[in-house]
């Protein structure tokens, strides 16, 4: 009986304490919703920021063996050419299987660009095609869902497609046993054995047709020194990568040794004394986020690990601003509820009760500022999606991860936010509460304040983030590269009209709005291949450089300078065996200012060519911003797309023009164009999405600081209000008052500064880093992010200063 009584007594005191909860937010309806709202602003990021970052961190976890499997991968120096690549040669998977008993399985990939695949009459270029081993399926797990579920790639030129694929070829009917052609080296016929399921967007590679490596003449290379593969591994349960990872050298030696000594003529013991060499163990879920090789090697662009601890921080301290923001406001709102607590000690409640009510009424805050932040989530939601490159949708919100994480918010906020004014309001001595005696708890004003600091310490460090980001954007949009990207169009796909091309290149060459026109599949800017080479000065191994198979045209159309010799010309007959060189691969074969008429040998397949340099172009910029300009030759060797300078700005009727052109052949293929700039700017989306994230969360930063700065201003209002209105009966303006309450915050704030700025000039170094040119760090960035900062906290004082100071004084003096 007494146990119904307890619960009965309990279930009445939590109503009572929502009763009065919720009386006292319709009594304050103002400092509430401030609170509501700031709040919500902070749950809203932080659930927005930790469903990017759950998502990025998702990578290839879907599979089942996913803490088992890793990627060999290349890192070597040699001759001073640093290397990092994520393929490699064709035999390394059997090899390591064979050699190291901590293997249990290895599968290899390797992509086919631009295959073109026809089926009935109807031909297809936009399938992502990739030849792997017959036991990849073993390795990843790709479910299938019809045809084939045991060693569906076991014979040559078996082909298994994902269901959006089969969907596309075969419309509703079974595509089991139907066979599709490949148009290379001859029509391959491949047989479908299997459909799977879409291969997940969490995956580091997306690929719509998986074919059998049996029928790829190139997986059977025995060569330790051409690349090309990726390869996997399936460790043992409990394996250490790193005692797998010792073994490895030894293997080089044995496998790599004999064939860098065949080729260069060295033993490989000589080769390893002044060169690094190695093949590295990288676990499968590293892919995505911390690989740092070279971007043509990989499958697809990934993400980086620092952007989510940037991120994660953001959303930490957004979250903590704003529980900040509820403590200073909730106790500012003391003033109101000095007697009344006063009242209930008097009555009887103990500190206990009180605690409780203050605990309840910081709890319901919460659910209403988490519903709010729902509202918020899902309203921003599209935009951010757009912003992140995601596909983030409400129902990830369901996600165990991000439901634990919900549940926490709701269990913790109350405490952390709620718990500092439910202390500090039931502290109140009951005749000290009726006498509304505030100045006596003054101690906490150091807590207070600590914390107005530690919100414009991540507020000025946001600012700052935020300007050397957009400044370095903006480095990157006009810097000399070294040839000019204005007003160039590429046709890349113009090799597929065959021997049509140069009839299409004469018709756009007389077309009066073209300045120029070069045939050449290389640019220097978005996805451009840039094939390597091997190069030989005597008879040692110098280096591995670029190549560009250029023609005549292509220096001047791209608007490259030559800082000595002469371009290719008709005058001079064939120039085969002649080549221009850029500046670095000058310094680096040695010739120095004197590399005209210099020679070397170039590694071929047909054996070593000598090639006599004519020219030497002004270094420019090939590859992105975060890496070195390195050394490139350009043979006289055209062929594949087309390139084209135009006379005119606005080039659309341009376009339309040539791919009315394009369909006057009837070729069958589509028309195809990108524009230089744009394929530029797109090169560093991931550092402009950054950007602009950044940008949005330090807004909203600033925005929920603020709020907490109102708080505080509110609180000292309160607390001085008889000293204002004495001040006001004695003559003092409003600006005077105002000035009063604004001198205090403005030393906390500059304060902030002396902790905000030494951090963000090291973490701004540090992402600096990543690019190999770069602007400098420059004094204006912290005066320009102060001054905002100062500018933002004088409004916010001023605003509820004012208010303060245009109070009636008779009332001020009235109060108790």
């Amino acid at each position: 009986m007494s146990n119904n009584n307890n619960i009965n007594n309990n279930n009445n005191m939590i109503r009572n304490h929502l009763k009065i909860a919720w009386r006292n937010i319709l009594k304050n309806k103002g400092i509430f919703s401030i609170n509501i709202i700031g709040l919500a602003l902070g749950i809203a990021s932080c659930l927005m920021i930790s469903l990017f970052v759950f998502d990025e961190l998702s990578y290839d976890r879907f599979n089942e063996k996913a803490d088992q499997i890793v990627r060999v991968v290349f890192k070597a120096n040699i001759n001073g050419e640093e290397m990092k690549e994520a393929v490699t040669m064709a035999p390394v998977a059997q090899a390591f299987k064979d050699e190291l008993p901590e293997v249990v399985d290895a599968t290899r990939m390797t992509n086919l660009y631009n295959p073109k695949i026809s089926y009935n009459n109807k031909t297809f270029r936009d399938t992502k095609f990739a030849y792997v081993d017959p036991n990849f399926f073993d390795v990843f797990t790709l479910p299938v869902v019809k045809g084939k579920s045991v060693d569906p790639l076991g014979e040559p030129n078996n082909v298994v497609l994902t269901e959006s694929e089969a969907k596309k070829y075969f419309g509703e009917s079974n595509p089991i046993g139907k066979t599709l052609i490949l148009e290379r080296d001859g029509n391959i016929r491949l047989k479908v054995t299997a459909v799977i399921k879409e291969v997940p967007k969490n995956s580091h590679f997306h690929f719509d047709m998986f074919a059998s490596m049996l029928g790829y003449a190139d997986a059977q290379s025995t060569s330790w020194t051409n690349s090309g593969f990726f390869n996997y591994l399936v460790l043992k349960e409990g394996t250490s990568v790193e005692k797998t990872q010792a073994k490895i050298p030894a293997l080089i030696d044995k496998y790599m040794g004999p064939q860098i000594k065949a080729e260069i003529g060295i033993p490989y013991s000589e080769f390893k004394e002044k060169n690094k060499i190695g093949l590295y163990l990288q676990p499968l879920t590293d892919i995505h986020l911390r690989s740092d090789f070279v971007a043509s090697s990989e499958l697809e662009q990934g993400g980086d690990i620092k952007y989510i601890y940037i991120f994660s921080a953001i959303a930490l301290f957004m979250l903590l601003i704003a529980c900040i923001n509820f403590m200073n406001l909730s106790t500012a709102a003391a003033s109101k509820r000095a007697k009344e607590v006063g009242i209930r000690k008097v009555l009887g409640s103990g500190k206990k009760q009180l605690v409780h009510q203050f605990l309840t009424e910081s709890f319901l805050a919460t659910l209403l500022a988490l519903i709010l932040a729902i509202g918020i989530f899902a309203l921003i939601l599209p935009s951010f999606n757009v912003l992140s490159g995601k596909a983030l949708i409400l129902d990830d919100l369901f996600r165990r991860e991000v439901m634990f994480l919900i549940l926490g918010l709701v269990l913790f906020i109350p405490f952390l936010a709620g718990g500092y004014p439910a202390f500090y309001l039931s502290g109140f001595g009951p005749i000290q509460a009726l006498k509304n005696k505030f100045a006596s708890l003054g101690s906490s004003r150091g807590i207070r304040s600590g914390l107005v600091v530690f919100q414009f310490v991540v507020s000025a460090g946001l600012i700052v983030a935020t300007l050397i980001v957009r400044k370095q954007m903006d480095y990157i949009q006009n810097k000399n590269l070294g040839y000019d990207k204005e007003q160039i169009l590429v046709l890349r796909d113009a090799y597929l009209l065959g021997n049509a091309e140069e009839s299409f290149k004469n018709k756009i060459e007389n077309d009066p709005r073209v300045a120029s026109i070069t045939q050449s599949s290389f640019v220097p800017a978005g996805d451009s291949d840039n094939s390597m080479s091997g190069i030989y000065f005597g008879e040692r191994f110098q280096r591995r450089m670029f190549v560009y198979n250029i023609d005549k045209n292509y220096i001047p159309t791209m608007g490259m300078k030559l800082v000595a010799g002469r371009n290719f010309s008709d005058d001079f007959g064939t120039e085969s065996s002649k080549v221009i060189i850029n500046e670095s691969a000058a310094r680096s074969l040695g010739f120095g200012d004197a590399a005209v008429g210099k020679q070397f040998l170039r590694d071929t397949d047909k054996g070593k060519q000598s090639l006599t340099v004519i020219g030497v172009v002004k270094d420019f910029n090939f590859k992105t911003l975060h890496q070195n300009i390195e050394p490139l030759i350009m043979l006289n060797n055209s062929y594949g797309g087309l390139v084209l300078r135009a006379k005119v700005s606005d080039m659309s009727g341009l376009i339309k023009t040539l791919e009315n052109q394009w369909k006057q052949y009837d070729s069958g293929e589509a028309f195809t164009y990108s524009i230089l700039d744009d394929a530029y700017n797109r090169t560093y989306l991931t550092e402009q999405k950054m950007g602009t994230i950044l940008n949005l969360f330090a807004i909203l930063t600033i925005l929920v600081a603020c709020l907490g700065l109102f708080g505080l201003v509110t609180y000292t209002a309160e607390l001085r209000v008889k000293e204002i209105g004495i001040r006001k009966v004695l003559g003092s303006s409003v600006t005077q008052i105002v000035m009063l309450l604004t001198k205090d915050f403005l030393k906390l704030v500059g304060i902030s500064f002396v902790i905000a700025f030494p951090l963000a000039y090291y973490l701004m170094e540090k992402w600096l880093q990543d690019f190999a040119y770069r602007i400098n760090i420059n004094l204006w960035v912290f005066v320009f992010a102060a001054g905002i900062t100062v500018l933002i906290a004088c409004i916010t004082v001023g605003i509820r200063g004012v208010q303060a100071a245009i109070a009636n004084p008779v009332e001020s003096l009235k109060s108790p």
